[in-house]
């Protein structure tokens, strides 16, 4: 409403003064009324709620079940042995612990960004200017906005001199706003348009200015998005996802193993504890018990990788969807593009002369000879003149600023009076069509044309022009100077695409991901750099804001696929664009570095904010924050992503195949009529150590070559599908038919003892042989082994624990095995190194069976 009142009401109503600000004593009462200047964070869980959440998931709750159960069985036998339920009940809250630290960490990080922020403004209170905290900020204060300051809170201008403010990260704008406190806007002017006000976050370029201030923190068009974030829910990754269908499916398999055990028993008339202690055994076979762990290992590796890489992840399993998503919604300005203007086009006979004036009529300042500090338009062709060798400075010297005439928004013109010899140069910028009704002997017709081609292609087109007197009139003013000017030529400027970001869209699209620019800026303008970086194709739309409120959620979900760029947009529009994506199942990153685009943050499957210029609404809504602002470092984020959801993948694979290995050796040593040929502690053992360790190798497998080449996972299919679970249960039986091999030649042959202890040997080293199959669906021989350290290391030590475990005798009478003579040890290696020339030979029969169906396809088409 403040827009609305002329200044004179607004410092009236909110008791302040134009010269002295406010008194201390309303200073206190507006403080204890509307509180700290400063934006809500959403509320903090404690340090306890945060350990509690980490055993929210199904696969936990199994494994805590399966402790309780173990130790009541070893209760019932008074054994008082609870090995079993101790190692468990310690994986799992290690489990916990890591993923705690994992977000403490990225916490941290974020405090440490925020820190970069300025705190402090300039305020005049009882006549006195002084320097106070932001926070301390209070609605009627008087303060001092100058060029290069962040606006601390929404606020009535009531005096400027040339001001310009960049609202980018509300409005998605990048040209600055041009203000002026004694315009009166009508209700419901938008938030880009309300040229008498400025808002918190955005910064002041140019001039100078005081200001009443209208509103605080959360009150404030900042506050109103940020509470949009607050009050929103992320979505649950596709992996959380994934994994809490594994818990389901194990959790149902360890209930049918129960069934189909008791139905046997009851058959078989065997007793009921020993049915129990066998149900108790296939359970603990049927549980990976380490496969939380290990997605968190993998998961906190690749967290730390990418920390490395300039990307800093705030929720561990937000790196591997990032691997997932098929589409990303980027904002355009400060994230494909530069976020500051540069020429790319003059148009004139003497191009350097163009350079030169312009560069003169502007009111930058050069710092060390070469940073140049001002208004984004006028800093970009004092650049272009410096690239050329015109200094500012040493132009000034040879001709010194006079009188100038400032720019405003009616005249939409500058003019800068410069002494030259005997002589004054008044040299004029402004927009065309305005500057050129002020030239003489000039073609006009060519000049537009020009005009025209320069602002098809979406550049920002500036005039300039010149004349030379003798003298100066006593009153220097806008009638008696800018005319009869000599035009001298037209110069286009751009915010640049960044660099490296072209490659970077042609890389998601040979990825199978689309790039979406989601922007506030102007159609044309967007289109242009949406064509340059390739986002926007020959069929591909572009649709505005207003365009968009006249269709439906449910249209635009049907029809969401035909848009590529969307312009002129609000908060509000993008969460629509995001959920829309959603509906067709896409898996949805967004980035953006304003304000105005938190609550897509949050709303996104992945939300990614610039840790450079991005501000902290964004970094608070996002999952993960980009410290060097390059849209280029996504590209390695998603092959990161994309290389950890393989290896997790692969961790799952080869943990459930093993898994059905010992499923397999105690159900079928059952209908066999044998004694359990492993024993409960025997399975936990290769479950939390011959098992967990090679699977810690499979997650750091490195990323594939052709990792970049292939289509996104698709988000609606299992972590089984494409034929997994088929080779999961192939592999398994093998396993399970190789273990059983052992434990019959060394029970039918040297004992029961002597046959577990084979048994043991033999599904520990075939796992840890087995995970070298995992690596690739290709030949081991094609892809080798020498690549992953990790895996040799893992196997290296996975065999000499397990041999320790049977040759030392304190550990083989926990584990209740004895030791194995030379045959034994002979004919139970043979058998550990079946897995390979099998796994070879089933990869044979695939690949020809591939190429079987590829030449199919061909002879079809």
């Amino acid at each position: 409403m403040w827009e609305t009142l002329r200044k004179e009401e607004v410092i009236l109503k909110l008791k302040s003064n134009e010269k002295s600000g406010l008194k201390e004593s309303i200073v206190k009462e507006n403080q204890a009324k509307y509180g700290k200047n400063k934006l809500a964070d959403k509320k903090k869980e404690n340090i306890v709620i945060r350990f509690l959440k980490q055993f929210n998931d199904f696969m936990i709750i199994i494994l805590i079940l399966a402790s309780i159960i173990s130790a009541w069985v070893a209760n019932m036998q008074g054994e008082n042995d609870y090995m079993d339920s101790i190692i468990i009940i310690t994986i799992v809250i290690l489990n916990a612990i890591m993923g705690l630290i994992q977000e403490s960490k990225a916490e941290k990080s974020i405090e440490a960004l925020k820190k970069m922020t300025p705190q402090k403004t300039k305020v005049i209170r009882e006549g006195k200017t002084k320097e106070i905290d932001v926070e301390d900020l209070v609605i009627g204060d008087l303060i001092v906005l100058e060029a290069g300051n962040y606006v601390p809170a929404d606020c009535r201008l009531i005096e400027n001199y040339n001001l310009k403010i960049e609202e980018s990260s509300l409005t998605g704008e990048n040209i600055p706003a041009e203000k002026d406190c004694d315009i009166i806007c009508k209700k419901g002017t938008a938030l880009g348009d309300m040229k008498n006000m400025a808002f918190m976050s955005s910064s002041v370029v140019n001039g100078h200015a005081k200001a009443i201030v209208t509103a605080i923190g959360m009150s404030t068009a900042v506050g109103k998005i940020a509470n949009m974030i607050i009050k929103e829910e992320s979505p649950e990754t596709p992996i959380q996802k994934k994994l809490g269908q594994v818990g389901k499916i194990l959790g149902i398999t360890c209930v049918a193993i129960c069934i189909i055990i008791f139905i046997i028993g009851v058959i078989k008339k065997i007793e009921p504890i020993e049915m129990f202690m066998t149900s108790v055994g296939l359970a603990v076979a049927a549980i990976p018990e380490g496969l939380p762990a290990i997605v968190t290992i993998v998961l906190s590796i690749g967290v730390t990788k990418m920390a490395k890489k300039n990307s800093i992840i705030r929720k561990l399993p937000a790196v591997e969807t990032l691997g997932s998503s098929n589409v990303i919604c980027s904002d355009k300005t400060g994230t494909l593009t530069q976020n500051k203007m540069k020429v790319v086009e003059v148009k004139a006979v003497n191009e350097n002369l163009a350079l030169e004036y312009a560069s003169l009529c502007t009111d930058c300042e050069i710092l060390n000879d070469f940073e140049v500090v001002g208004e984004p338009t006028e800093k970009a062709l004092v650049e272009k003149a410096l690239d050329i060798g015109k200094n500012k400075k040493e132009l000034e010297i040879k001709m010194p600023r006079v009188s100038e005439i400032p720019f405003d928004s009616t005249r939409k013109m500058m003019t800068t009076i410069h002494r030259k010899d005997n002589k004054y140069v008044v040299i004029t910028k402004g927009a065309p069509d305005v500057l050129l009704d002020r030239c003489i002997n000039v073609d006009k017709y060519k000049i537009q044309r020009q005009n025209l081609e320069m602002a098809n292609k979406a550049l920002r087109v500036i005039a300039v022009s010149y004349k030379e007197v003798s003298s100066l009139p006593q009153k220097v003013t806008s009638e008696n100077m800018e005319n009869n000017l000599n035009f001298i030529g037209l110069i286009g400027m751009i915010d640049p695409p960044r660099e490296g970001v072209k490659e970077a869209v042609k890389t998601c699209k040979k990825a199978g991901i689309k790039t979406v620019m989601i922007t506030g800026d102007h159609l044309e303008t967007a289109k242009a750099i949406a064509r340059d970086l390739e986002i926007l194709s020959l069929n591909d739309k572009a649709i505005t804001g207003q365009e968009l409120d006249k269709i439906s959620q449910k249209e635009l979900e049907k029809r969401i696929k035909e848009y590529s760029v969307f312009a002129r947009v609000t908060p509000e529009h993008k969460v629509r664009i995001v959920k829309a994506w959603q509906k067709t199942g896409a898996v949805v990153a967004m980035t953006g570095d304003g304000v105005n685009d938190s609550p897509a943050l949050k709303n996104a499957d992945i939300g990614i904010a610039m840790g450079k210029n991005g501000t902290d609404v964004a970094k608070n809504a996002s999952d993960m924050i980009l410290t060097d602002d390059n849209f280029v470092t996504i590209v390695e984020a998603v092959k990161q992503g994309r290389n950890i959801y393989d290896n997790i993948k692969k961790a799952i694979h080869f943990l459930i195949s093993t898994n059905i290995g010992e499923i397999v050796t105690i159900f079928m040593g059952l209908l066999l009529g044998m004694e359990s040929p492993l024993l409960a502690i025997q399975l936990l053992w290769v479950n939390l150590v011959t098992d967990s360790l090679p699977a810690i190798g499979l997650g750091l497998e490195p990323a594939e070559k052709d990792i970049m080449d292939r289509k996104p996972v698709d988000s609606k299919k299992t972590l089984f599908a494409d034929g997994l679970w088929n080779k999961i249960i192939l592999e398994g039986i093998m396993i399970g038919m190789l273990t059983l091999m052992a434990f019959s030649i060394g029970n039918k042959y040297f004992g029961i003892e002597v046959g577990r202890t084979m048994a043991f040997v033999s599904i520990g080293v075939l796992e840890l042989v087995h995970s070298f199959n995992i690596k690739s669906d290709k030949s081991i021989f094609e892809v080798g082994i020498k690549n992953n350290k990790y895996l040799i290391g893992s196997f290296l030590i996975g065999v000499v624990i397990q041999t320790i475990v049977v040759i030392i005798p304190a550990f083989a009478k926990i584990f209740k095995l004895v030791p194995l003579n030379k045959l034994q040890w002979i004919i139970t290696g043979i058998i550990c190194v079946l897995p390979i020339p099998i796994m070879e030979l089933q990869k044979k029969m695939d690949e020809k069976r591939c190429e079987k169906i590829v030449y199919a396809k061909k002879q079809k088409a």
